[in-house]
């Protein structure tokens, strides 16, 4: 009676550790699933913000580069100003010496002939 008594503990000890290595088993299935989906969500979220980040920086890039190209047109148009400005400053300047000098040859011819 003993060794049967003690047989119905040990299968009774059995089934509950079946049953409890069962049970750890979900548990630690749900743990694994529930850090899955963490992880996933944490993926998901860090990918986002990587776009969302990335498309900020590329219309910044394209700010930028609009203003330096209005800043580039805007130093053409003063370059060609200046230099239309210079040529117009020599030209004047030429003329002006052309007619001293025209005068000059007149004066002299005046002077010789007198």
């Amino acid at each position: 009676m003993r060794v049967s008594a003690t047989l119905a503990v040990v299968a009774f000890a059995a089934l509950s550790l079946s049953a409890c290595s069962e049970k750890a088993q979900e548990e630690t299935s749900e743990a694994a699933n529930a850090v899955g989906a963490d992880v996933e969500r944490v993926g998901e979220t860090a990918a986002q913000r990587t776009e969302r980040l990335a498309n900020e920086a590329g219309a910044a890039a394209d700010r930028a580069a609009e203003r330096a190209g209005a800043a580039a047109d805007r130093a053409t148009e003063r370059a060609g100003a200046a230099a239309d400005r210079v040529g117009r400053d020599i030209s004047e300047g030429a003329d002006a010496a052309a007619d001293s000098t025209g005068r000059a040859i007149e004066n002299t011819g005046r002077a010789i002939r007198d």
